[in-house]
């Protein structure tokens, strides 16, 4: 299945060059280009991708944060792997917070690039591995001050195993076969899992077993 790309990024060169790597791959298809994050959303709501590669940084227009949260709003089925130069945890958080499913370095090889997109078009979340030391950094701080002993708890034990099953990219039948059960029970359990922890995609639980360090990565 194609992967329609939606590519943001104020430098025309970079915006070309991308766009060139991504059609060099027979599964993706750039369906249109933005310089700011203004048109970014509105290019996402004309043209519906499946992914909006966004660039943080897009002086002088609406940055890639605030589009990213804005997109979120409005068309939270859309995809948002953002593209940056920043490998800085502040950053990290706050695009995280804004809803983004995955954030790469500039600097990534180019295959890392595809692998992110892939990543974030299957509901997955995509977090480089500097970036997920720091998010376990942070949930270690947030135990050590009990921020996140309460929530935790409200989850029953199989609850807890279907969430990391979920984190580690298993598919609801795939769970079903491992837990011997249904799968509506697992689509059940994950209802109430989302229900409690008040959490709406895949990606969002990928970030709260990563902050709980449940998950390793190489």
């Amino acid at each position: 299945m194609t992967i329609r790309v939606l590519i943001a990024d104020d430098h025309a060169i970079v915006r070309s060059g991308l766009g060139m790597l991504l059609e060099a791959h027979g599964d993706m298809q750039v369906v249109g280009y933005a310089a700011d994050g203004k048109e970014a959303c509105e290019k996402a709501l004309e043209l519906n991708p499946d992914v909006v590669l966004m660039d943080l940084s897009m002086p002088p227009g609406e940055n890639g944060l605030t589009a990213t949260a804005r997109l979120k709003e409005t068309a939270p089925h859309i995809q948002v792997l953002v593209l940056t130069m920043h490998d800085d945890e502040e950053y990290l958080f706050r695009v995280l917070q804004a809803g983004a499913a995955g954030y790469i370095l500039k600097s990534a090889p180019d295959l890392d690039l595809i692998h992110a997109i892939r990543t974030v078009n299957q509901g997955l979340a995509y977090l480089y591995p500097s970036a997920t030391k720091s998010l376990i950094e942070e949930f270690l701080h947030m135990v050590k001050n009990g921020e996140e002993q309460a929530k935790y708890e409200i989850l029953t034990d199989r609850e807890k195993e279907v969430l990391v099953l979920i984190a580690k990219g298993f598919s609801n039948k795939e769970i079903a076969e491992q837990l011997v059960v249904s799968v509506k029970t697992v689509e059940s359990h994950k209802a109430h899992i989302m229900e409690k922890l008040h959490l709406r995609t895949r990606p969002d639980l990928v970030r709260y077993a990563i902050k709980k360090g449940w998950l390793d990565f190489e």
